[in-house]
């Protein structure tokens, strides 16, 4: 076997392990300890390249990007339980509910404000069903409709900042985490815009799939509605000002005063100010928010380091160079190249997790994108929105087991009248699937939605450089003056260097003494 059909081979193995089944991170790393041996057998690469893997290691845990993440998934967690996802839609719900698919308008709403201040989709769905799902199906709003915008504006969370998947597509890309936050602030409005312009049509052309809450059904009115929104509304505002504008992430802002690390711990303390608040900060809670975060940080270390081994070994028997000359000869230049990395992201979402797929694909196709002239934060905020179908694909989206359970919790308890089917989920999830692959393609071929919102760099036209340089008139005498030397005369003979001579009487004069 040649060395350079085993990197296709290696390639083939990772795609089936992670068909089977078993925990992805402990399959990478068997299968790239497996492929490294096999390459030291065959004599492609020393046994002491192995030798750099504890070095690899160190690298990831000593990585203080990476710190942001738990962080940030303490600040979800805590969010996720304080109350804040109750009181914004109970309040936007008698504010919008009125109208039609107003309940859905309120729900894609929160989903992406809670998306800016949690960023976890678990939590998010679960607690917006919970709350959200007995009173749209009890007011007449059609199954599927319900079930597909609960599920979709909690994976809104995925691409709106402070969203965990940009911080580790930041790190894996090389690019600053606060550049990537702002780009993807383009793709987060259209997102929600797209979905509340389907809602908007039903409301035109199906009116009883999403029907209107009667009024008599409203609790509040007038100031008092209005001030229940803004005391969700403001404090969630005041918070994500603070952790993204202080890193840089927001539009208008160019100078960052603090790390994505400093920021998250930022976060936390604002997570755990609006917890007191609302009168839920409690020991259970900060304990069941500290377990998640290790689970899910547990999880990312463990990804990362099967990732590292096999990647390393992949390296090695030179698979970049494979990927590169496979994927930079696709016809199409740099449009064949997205069309056919978004459709192989888009087929690995139904079986991975965004997490897997960042660390152990985008080291793969970065180079790659960096070669063929596309812009890294644009090519990494489209993966970012391609991943989010991951949660939403029948049958194996994240998103739709989670509501799975929450339906049947709701109908156990009596909170729903009819049990919700799993075709319903399912069926329901194809309409917003497929408005995500039409923001997929927007951003594909409209760049601006990215980088309309990035720093603009500066361009130095070098045909108007112009060096200037003092001049200085020797003839006047004020200027031999001002530099105290003597005028020199250009035509004159060089003086004689007479400090050699010198140099010899010298040591003569030495020797003689001695």
């Amino acid at each position: 076997m040649q060395m350079e059909n085993f990197a296709p081979i290696m390639f083939a193995g990772l795609v089936l392990i992670m068909l089977i089944g078993f925990p992805v991170a402990f399959s990478l790393a068997a299968l790239g300890l497996g492929s490294g041996f096999l390459a030291i057998q065959m004599g492609w690469f020393p046994a002491s390249f192995m030798s750099n893997l504890p070095l690899n290691m160190f690298g990831i845990l000593s990585n203080e990007l990476l710190l942001a993440i738990p962080f940030f998934t303490f600040m979800g967690a805590i969010l996720e339980k304080c109350g804040l996802a109750e009181d914004m839609l109970d309040s936007m719900g008698q504010l919008f509910g009125p109208a039609k698919g107003g309940l859905g308008y309120s729900v894609i709403i929160v989903g992406f404000i809670l998306g800016a201040i949690t960023g976890t989709v678990a939590g998010q769905v679960i607690a917006m069903a919970l709350i959200s799902l007995p009173v749209m199906i009890r007011y007449g709003y059609n199954m599927r409709y319900a079930t597909g915008v609960l599920a979709a504006s909690g994976t809104i969370t995925q691409l709106v900042p402070p969203s965990l998947v940009l911080i580790v597509m930041a790190d894996q890309l090389g690019r600053s985490v606060g550049d990537m936050y702002k780009g993807a602030w383009g793709p987060s409005i259209l997102q929600v815009l797209i979905f509340a312009g389907y809602t908007f049509m039903l409301g035109v052309f199906r009116p009883h799939y999403v029907p209107g809450v009667p009024k008599e059904a409203r609790t509040l009115n007038g100031w008092a509605l209005w001030a229940k929104c803004l005391r969700g509304i403001i404090p969630s505002a005041v918070l994500i000002f603070a952790v993204l504008g202080s890193m840089g992430g927001l539009p208008g802002i160019d100078t960052a005063i603090a790390t994505p690390t400093e920021a998250g711990a930022m976060g936390v303390v604002g997570a755990l100010i609006l917890a007191a608040i609302h009168k839920r900060l409690t020991r259970p809670l900060i304990w069941e928010a500290m377990l998640g975060t290790m689970r899910l940080t547990a999880m990312v270390v463990f990804i990362l380091i099967g990732s590292r081994v096999f990647s390393m070994v992949f390296q090695g028997v030179d698979g970049a160079k494979w990927v590169e000359h496979m994927l930079s000869g696709l016809p199409g230049g740099q449009t064949g190249f997205l069309l056919a990395v978004n459709f192989f992201i888009f087929f690995l979402a139904f079986f991975l997790d965004f997490f897997e797929i960042a660390f152990i694909i985008l080291p793969m196709l970065g180079p790659v994108a960096d070669k063929l002239g596309i812009d890294l934060i644009w090519f990494g905020v489209l993966l970012c929105v391609n991943m989010q179908t991951s949660f939403m694909h029948p049958p194996f989206g994240f998103a739709l087991f989670y509501l799975r359970g929450i339906a049947d919790t709701l109908f156990k308890e009596g909170r729903l009248e009819k049990p919700v089917h799993s075709s319903d989920i399912y069926l329901g999830a194809i309409p917003w699937v497929l408005m995500q692959l039409v923001l997929v393609a927007i951003v594909i071929f409209v760049p601006q939605t990215v980088t309309v919102f990035l720093d603009k760099p500066e361009v130095v036209d070098l045909d108007k450089v112009k060096i200037e340089a003092p001049v200085e008139d020797y003839s006047s005498p004020a200027a031999g003056a001002a530099s105290g030397a003597a005028a020199v005369d250009p035509l004159a003979p060089p003086a004689p260097d007479t400090s050699s001579e010198d140099e010899q009487k010298r040591m003569q004069e030495l020797f003689k003494t001695k």
